[in-house]
């Protein structure tokens, strides 16, 4: 049986590119050429890559991007894209829990929760961040965003998600405290038109839990920052009031 994010994804490429979050790519693509020194020979994978914003963003700039995503239907409007800006990526087919490049990467990113925390177990979770690290080189870096479990200590994950700017909308939800998880109804439309109506269950982790689980899958040191959409800063700490995470590990 597919999970609700296979639903999702399987005929969302032109939906997704009209999300408010997807607005961020620029200032996103700036501070990861300044976390590689703007080093042209950077290898660069980009796991859960959807439509390839990033990709096709630091493949402008000269950077060799690998991207990886589940959904072919993505990946498809993502070779789309990036013939149309004119740029050469590989694009492949791939679960970010069973990939391994063996170590060829300067640098890895996921962004947006294009992989992680989405799964079903925090097992699988923790899967994802050991295929990143075991495909970095050592001194590589992973760049991630995550769901920031203090946010909803404090606020609404459900009128946070309804706010201005979304194209899709979360009917209901419920956060366990148990488990520090979102369980949500939530309603799209497909490329077709079709409408979706899903029910889904997402993952907050907070800092500390992040610091051991990242460094549990073979990284020496993790970072945690605060995370605004499109101005990624090592400046911003994080707070409550943040909905996402930025953390920064290195192999």
């Amino acid at each position: 049986m597919a999970q609700w994010y296979e639903d999702l994804f399987k005929n969302f490429g032109e939906s997704y590119e009209k999300e408010v979050f997807t607005t961020g790519t620029i200032g996103e693509a700036d501070f990861i050429e300044r976390e590689i020194n703007f080093i042209k020979t950077a290898l660069i994978l980009d796991i859960g890559c959807g439509t390839g914003r990033h990709s096709i963003e630091l493949s402008k700039r000269g950077y060799a991007v690998t991207g990886i995503d589940l959904s072919e239907s993505m990946l498809a409007k993502a070779r789309k894209n990036a013939a149309l800006a004119g740029v050469e990526i590989d694009f492949r087919q791939a679960d970010a829990r069973e990939f391994d490049f063996a170590g060829g990467f300067d640098i890895a990113i996921m962004l947006c929760e294009g992989a992680f925390p989405l799964m079903e177990t925090d097992e699988m979770n923790f899967r994802i961040l050991c295929n990143a690290c075991s495909s970095l080189k050592d001194g590589g870096k992973l760049i991630f965003t995550t769901l920031n479990g203090l946010f909803p200590l404090f606020h609404s994950v459900k009128d946070f998600l309804n706010s201005d700017g979304v194209v899709s909308k979360t009917l209901e939800n419920s956060f366990d405290l148990m488990t520090f998880r979102d369980h949500s109804v939530y309603e799209a439309t497909d490329d077709d038109g079709n409408k979706l109506t899903l029910q889904c269950s997402e993952r907050y982790y907070v800092p500390s839990e992040i610091s051991w689980i990242t460094r549990q899958a073979g990284f020496s040191m993790v970072e945690i920052f605060g995370c605004k959409l499109g101005a990624f800063s090592r400046d911003d700490k994080l707070s409550h009031d943040d909905f996402e995470m930025l953390v920064i590990a290195e192999k």
